[in-house]
């Protein structure tokens, strides 16, 4: 399977804006052949706390941009919003992962970023998510849990490929490249990492998204602006890289 990271700015709290800076980059991603499109995290608004004005209902403008992208291009397409379930209370930062056939998935981010205030304006989610994608099994984790190495080694043994989407400031940069790396290392997986670009209301961030592969070898990098990268990734590989290297069977519950 082939999977591109779209590593985009975003205009703040504009989400007509943002759906059409991102089609033509869609676009161009399954151009160059991908199956699966990564956005960032809260692709359509930026990383906002004004849930009053950004907040939509599931399956609300967001989420059908990225069906409707989906569909147009025969690609899966994924990215977080803000994502009020059953029409009531606070919204979750929910990751849609949409299919070309109109299948859609959803998991909502456990970890909430309260450094930043995001336990006050979102609710928190209550499952891990984990989905056959072309017959890859990829499990789903937005920004913040990165730093939560236990959520990802519960999934490893069902997972090829993580996907994490991120709104990740550069002044904790050097944190963001070292968890991908290592959770791609511990876990024998795959590791997708799409980060923003541009400012995004006090914050500055720089990108360096990747896509890591299963000993922590970066197969795509960037950094600084928008840019697109690819890379193909296998569950062969994996497989591979857990038979030669049968780390994963040591690996031991946390006492209690």
């Amino acid at each position: 399977m082939r999977v591109a990271v779209v590593q985009h700015d975003i205009v703040w709290e504009d989400k007509d804006a943002n759906f059409a800076r991102l089609a033509p980059q869609i676009e161009r991603a399954a151009s160059a052949g991908a199956d699966l499109v990564v956005l960032t995290e809260m692709f359509s608004t930026g990383f906002s706390m004004r849930t009053d004005v950004i907040a939509e209902p599931e399956g609300g403008p967001s989420s059908q941009f990225l069906l409707d992208r989906a569909a147009a291009h025969g690609v899966w397409v994924c990215g977080s919003c803000p994502e009020v379930g059953d029409g009531a209370g606070r919204p979750h930062n929910t990751l849609v992962l949409a299919g070309p056939d109109g299948t859609v998935h959803r998991y909502r981010k456990l970890h909430r970023f309260a450094y930043g205030g995001e336990d006050r304006s979102f609710a928190a989610g209550e499952h891990r998510v984990t989905v056959d994608v072309e017959g890859l099994r990829v499990s789903l984790f937005v920004c913040y849990d990165l730093r939560f190495a236990d959520d990802w080694w519960a999934l490893a043994l069902g997972t090829d490929v993580y996907v994490c989407v991120a709104n990740w400031p550069d002044t904790r940069r050097s944190h963001w490249s070292a968890l991908l790396r290592a959770r791609a290392i511990e876990n024998q997986a795959y590791v997708v990492g799409a980060n923003r670009v541009g400012r995004g209301g006090k914050l500055a961030y720089l990108g360096d998204s990747a896509i890591v592969d299963p000993l922590g070898e970066v197969l795509a990098g960037g950094a600084g602006g928008e840019a697109l990268l690819v890379a193909d990734v296998s569950a062969e590989r994996v497989a591979e890289v857990r038979a030669d290297l049968p780390f994963l069977a040591d690996r031991t519950a946390p006492p209690g």
